[in-house]
């Protein structure tokens, strides 16, 4: 995407309380049907942010954290690190989260994040990006699979109020 509109920059504590809206929008979206509703329905911005701001202020710079802007405004946000294998992390690198405000959903700031990640990484260093992706997802599994990633066939259980919703690995090589 080649748009003066869009601006993808280092996040700032300020930037907390749009992230977490962001966030918990997306996560209401892209994953109903996909976990229990009460779930979704229970999600707080607010409680969001909280943690961000948590994890923001304690980080150690091996976690990026960018947004992506539309004319000004926070619309996207992406999370980006060495990978974690249980609580090692290793010398891949993982993308940690990726979300856009559902209102600018196919505008091009999911693959402009997307992009900004892997050449974060592709610089710190790292051969290989791994993310996690629910496994009824389909959506976004197009979405990493246009940008060349692929299950690698790793899966992971994970329940949400008593609900199995288990998420697929997949990678992606990167290329200096």
């Amino acid at each position: 995407m080649d748009d003066d509109r869009l601006r993808i920059r280092p996040m700032t504590l300020a930037d907390c309380d749009r992230v977490a809206e962001i966030r918990v929008r997306g996560w209401q979206s892209a994953y109903r049907g996909l976990m229990p509703q009460s779930y979704l329905d229970a999600m707080s911005a607010a409680r969001d942010a909280d943690r961000h701001r948590t994890r923001f202020e304690q980080g150690d710079g091996s976690v990026v954290d960018v947004v992506a802007e539309w004319d000004g405004e926070v619309m996207g946000w992406a999370c980006h690190g060495p990978y974690r294998d249980g609580e090692v992390r290793t010398g891949d690198a993982e993308l940690y989260a990726i979300y856009v405000d559902p209102r600018r959903y196919g505008t091009g700031i999911g693959q402009a994040l997307l992009r900004d990640a892997m050449w974060n990484r592709t610089a710190a260093g790292h051969g290989s990006m791994y993310l996690w992706v629910l496994k009824g997802n389909a959506g976004a599994r197009r979405f990493y699979e246009r940008a060349g990633f692929e299950a690698d066939g790793a899966e992971e259980p994970f329940e949400t109020d008593g609900v199995p919703v288990p998420e697929v690995r997949y990678v992606r090589t990167l290329n200096p």
